[in-house]
């Protein structure tokens, strides 16, 4: 197993999920459960290069030379094999695909993972399938399973989640919990995966591993649909009401469904700790910050001790690329682990709706910036009309919503804004002035 582990401390950091990218890995195996029907292993590793340490999903097969795929080759096995990645292995996806829509264990109570079927009678899934990894997908791997020619049954996409940390993973538990509630606007469940296993320290534990969900065929997300709305300048106000009014319904099922918080202190402490932290890396990362710097604090110290409502579960990392637009369903939203950034124990816990809100608003105003790159009048217009919108829809299914003056509302805008700063630099520095714009306008000087 060393070799291996040395094969993958090459071939990892080339992948896009891999989350430390530039320093070389630091691996030790936490779990092996080989897969005997897929002449597979599905391993757990552990990389120490950073603290709080990362453990990484991967499956991977013993394959014989020039019949993988060029990007799933991981190095050299015995004479004539090769170690693959199994996420393009007939196989493994043949067997992930069992688990999720049949059930089946693999290995011991704390030592192995069970496949658990969620989907309703309404929600038959295909039994022959071709498996299809999805393209761009970054932080986790993604598999559309299409039903072969003759097969009624519904197209299932399962996201096998590369970093895995213990407790149910809240994309599995909230899209659950919303789709089991009869939520049209969250995709039904089919199936998940959850895996057990004894860390380094001996401390045994259990998380997430794969979770699947009804596959909506030839639909665009939001982001799209915006765009090209906004570059034929044709009227969103409809569709980004509709939007407001699924967000709030999400908001209102999850307030149903999980516990709800008067937040106190240390809650307000933790939030507004949150959003100086970040402002303290940005302004290290993105000297442009510098003169805006004591005008956000202004707004956090206002939001700070502003009312705030009760705290409660929510998506967490909302914005249009994050929605689909389906015929049947209308806006449907995906992927609610929560911010890839924020640590997962932050993503779990009860938090302040108005966060989904200000993503939302945040991802209009990108719209702008991506259409038009003097931030146009007429872009520039279509944006407030749609913010308008989604707000006015927010508020009606809500009962309750953030307006343009909400100081709430305002530090989040701004702290998004700040993370925006942060990421653009980093990844996309042609794309940094939007939300520096942003921050201009949430905190003008003067």
């Amino acid at each position: 197993m060393g070799d291996l582990l040395d094969l993958l401390a090459v071939w990892m950091p080339r992948q896009r999920w891999y989350g430390t990218k530039g320093r070389d890995p630091q691996l030790t195996l936490v779990a092996d459960w080989p897969l005997d029907d897929a002449d597979a292993q599905l391993l757990l590793v552990r990389d120490d290069v950073v603290q709080p340490a990362i453990v990484y999903q991967v499956p991977v097969a013993v394959r014989d030379e020039g019949s993988v795929l060029p990007g799933s080759l991981i190095g050299p096995a015995a004479e004539g094999q090769v170690w693959a990645d199994a996420t393009t292995d007939d196989a493994f996806t043949a067997a992930l695909y069992s688990w999720v829509t049949v059930g089946g264990e693999v290995g011991e109570a704390q030592n192995g993972f069970i496949g658990i079927a969620l989907a309703s009678p309404e929600q038959r899934p295909a039994t022959k399938v071709t498996a299809r990894v999805l393209s761009g997908e970054q932080s986790n791997t993604s598999l559309i399973f299409r039903p072969d020619e003759g097969d009624e049954g519904a197209p299932v996409i399962c996201k096998l989640f590369r970093q895995v940390n213990p407790g149910i993973n809240p994309d599995v538990e909230l899209q659950s919990a919303l789709a089991a509630g009869g939520a049209a606007f969250v995709p039904a469940a089919i199936g998940e995966v959850r895996g057990s296993w004894i860390t380094p320290e001996g401390v045994p534990v259990s998380g997430s591993l794969a979770f699947a969900q009804e596959f909506f065929e030839g639909v665009e997300d939001a982001w799209r649909v915006a765009l090209d709305a906004a570059a034929a300048a044709d009227d969103f106000a409809a569709r980004a009401y509709a939007l407001g009014a699924s967000v709030a319904g999400m908001h209102v099922a999850l307030a149903e469904q999980f516990p709800t918080v008067e937040p106190d202190a240390a809650d307000r402490a933790a939030v507004v700790g949150a959003w100086e932290r970040r402002l303290a890396i940005a302004l290290s990362e993105v000297p442009q910050l510098e003169p805006y710097a004591d005008r956000i604090r202004e707004v956090y110290a206002v939001a700070a001790e502003a009312a705030w409502p009760k705290l409660q579960r929510v998506h967490g990392d909302l914005h249009l690329g994050q929605v689909l637009h389906t015929p049947r369903n209308g806006w449907v939203l995906l992927d609610f682990e929560g911010e890839p950034l924020r640590p997962i124990h932050e993503r779990l816990k009860p938090d302040v709706a108005v966060r989904d809100v200000a993503g939302m608003l945040r991802s209009f105003d990108y719209v702008s910036g991506a259409v038009a790159d003097d931030d146009g009048a007429a872009v520039r217009a279509w944006v407030i009309a749609a913010q308008q919108a989604f707000l006015q829809g927010y508020a009606e299914t809500a009962g309750r919503a953030p307006d343009d003056h909400d100081p709430l509302l305002a530090a989040f805008e701004l702290d998004k804004a700040v993370y925006e700063a942060i990421y653009e630099t980093r990844n996309r520095p042609d794309w940094v002035g939007i939300p520096l714009a942003a921050i201009g306008r949430l905190a003008p000087l003067g």
